[in-house]
């Protein structure tokens, strides 16, 4: 699947091919932290198939939960998370945040990841009243 997507004041862009089918929701305390939320989406894509259309992103450098370095990339001027890779070069896996992705709506989780971090209240949110707009 061919997707884009930018930062929230659109000065990193990018666009990039995707697996939909590689989804996934990381409930680790670096992700909580990472996101200001209760945890993180992202979808798999390789270095050779993301290309940046925009400016470059700002990268701040990381040791996981797991113990690997992870390089996290944001724009400079808003802040918003854009992908993360390994710090290892030869690991060509990047994971691209779907929320600054155009198409996200056509995106589904398919797994999770640190189940013993995850916030209690984040695996039934469907009773809490909503409303469609503010």
């Amino acid at each position: 699947m061919h997707i884009d997507g930018q930062c929230h004041c659109g000065y990193v862009r990018y666009e990039a091919d995707i697996d939909p089918t590689q989804v996934s929701i990381c409930h680790c305390t670096d992700c909580q932290l990472l996101t200001s939320s209760a945890y993180r989406v992202t979808v798999a894509a390789t270095r050779d198939r993301f290309t940046l259309r925009g400016n470059a992103p700002k990268a701040y450098t990381k040791i996981g939960d797991s113990g690997a370095v992870s390089v996290q990339y944001f724009c400079p001027k808003c802040g918003s998370p854009i992908y993360r890779a390994s710090g290892d070069a030869s690991d060509a896996r990047i994971g691209i945040r779907i929320g600054t992705i155009r198409q996200r709506r056509e995106l589904t989780p398919s797994r999770q990841f640190w189940l013993r971090s995850a916030l209690p209240f984040v695996h039934d949110i469907r009773a809490l009243p909503g409303k469609d707009g503010d």
